[in-house]
């Protein structure tokens, strides 16, 4: 059952962390099947309500699984190792477009807005006490949100999308409530739902966005949350219209408790429509990040939603961190004031790089999809196979199992660094990657 590894400790918690170490070093894989409760008791000389404590607690942390008198295993991806690790090392000479980065030099310089954020901080320090958000920043976004036409709503400021979802998220479920998931999906959000003691149900993906009867029949079968990327969605690019928000907006009308989280990551980076769901269930969040627009290292994000949503949030927030920078709010209030770099031209770069390599792999026979952003999502046969193929010919791309729970193979290429040289290149080798192998006969 577990070969080799033995399952040690005395107490719950470190019953619990013999477990997750091995997880996370790899001696315990995936699906692997843990020993019945009591068997492992009698191992341990322990009393069984012990290692069902420590059982508990790992499937909290969303390492493990328990289906009921078939036992319990370690989780097909468990929170322990994440989906990151399901990545290539790329070898000096291998043209790297599998990280998801957008383009350093669209993004904006940063010394001058964070020269006078500090400027203002030395006029007035921040001290405990004083506002979460700054005015500023919370006038700009607010009437960057309306001209969207996102519902009005509080505002909160965290850091980045993803502390966002997992905020919102706590703030209204339970351990072992299902959440409605995009697959293929982000990564990272397909590894914090179970992490969180959460179960996800896969929604299917085009370039529209979610499936409408996908959706129903989430939350017709118990979904207490549905999470949907409105651009830029990675790793497809798909991007809400108009046709498929009116579509989910109806389906949401059906089940008005579902718990809606929007993120619109792209913003600053696209040029298609925001066609946003918000405020059409009772609780929702829609959060918005500057990572792809100014860059991965500003960690901030604001978040609008109904007044019960941000409030728990907020009030979570101070009991942990209390607030996001206001140094860090100042600076990003200031690239937004002085509009550089324009988003229309950043958006335009972008999209010139995807449809030039869409259209190069469609000229040679190959389907892509890619409707914003920065990446292209290619159905494979052999995901392995093809990714392994691409590096041995100079190309790392992310391989597709890091963004998908029951979807198809596929691989994603980041294209906001793909210089036109380069595409009829790259476009050459996915093809040849693609081709089957060539059958040899030995006599």
């Amino acid at each position: 059952m577990l070969g080799e590894y033995r399952i040690e400790g005395r107490r719950a918690a470190d019953i619990a962390s013999s477990v997750e170490r091995a997880v996370g070093s790899g001696e315990l894989e995936p699906g692997q099947l843990l020993p019945p409760m009591r068997e492992l008791a009698t191992q341990l000389g322990v009393n069984p309500n012990t290692v069902a404590a420590a059982y508990r607690v790992l499937r909290e942390r969303g390492v493990i699984e328990t289906a009921g008198r078939r036992g319990s295993r370690v989780r097909p991806a468990p929170a322990t190792t994440g989906r990151d690790r399901i990545r290539l090392d790329v070898p000096e000479g291998v043209r790297d477009v599998s990280a998801g980065n957008p383009d350093p030099a669209l993004l904006p310089p940063l010394a001058p807005a964070f020269a006078a954020a500090a400027a203002e901080a030395d006029r007035a320090p921040v001290l405990y006490g004083d506002l979460a958000v700054d005015p500023g920043l919370a006038r700009a976004a607010r009437a960057a949100l309306d001209a969207a036409g996102v519902p009005d709503g509080p505002l909160a400021v965290v850091t980045g999308s993803l502390d966002g979802v997992e905020r919102v998220l706590t703030a209204h479920l339970k351990q072992g409530d299902t959440v409605a998931v995009e697959d293929p999906g982000w990564g990272r959000t397909l590894d914090l739902v179970p992490a969180l003691g959460l179960r996800t149900v896969p929604v299917r993906v085009d370039d529209e966005g979610p499936h409408p009867e996908a959706v129903r029949r989430a939350l017709a079968g118990g979904a207490r949350a549905l999470i949907v990327t409105d651009r830029a969605q990675n790793p497809t690019g798909a991007a809400l219209s108009a046709t498929r928000a009116r579509a989910l907006r109806a389906v949401l009308a059906e089940h008005p408790e579902t718990l809606l989280i929007e993120d619109d990551h792209g913003h600053g980076i696209v040029d298609v429509p925001l066609h946003p769901l918000a405020g059409t269930t009772r609780h929702w969040a829609f959060v918005r990040s500057v990572a792809k627009a100014y860059g991965p290292d500003l960690r901030l994000a604001v978040l609008t939603g109904d007044e019960v949503t941000v409030d728990r949030v907020r009030g979570r927030q101070r009991l942990g961190p209390g607030w996001v920078s206001l140094l860090v709010q100042r600076a990003v209030l200031r690239l937004l004031t002085d509009g550089a770099p324009e988003s229309g031209a950043v958006a335009a770069r972008y999209d010139e790089r995807r449809e030039r390599l869409i259209g190069a792999l469609a000229e040679r026979g190959v389907a892509a999809r890619g409707r914003s952003g920065m990446n292209v999502w290619v159905p494979v046969p052999d995901e392995t196979g093809v990714v392994a193929r691409l590096l041995h010919a100079g190309w790392a791309v992310a391989p597709g199992a890091r963004y998908r729970l029951s979807e198809p193979p596929g691989i994603r290429i980041t294209v906001s660094t793909l210089r036109g040289d380069e595409t009829e290149r790259l476009a050459d080798a996915v093809a040849a990657a693609l081709e089957p192998a060539v059958a040899r006969s030995y006599v």
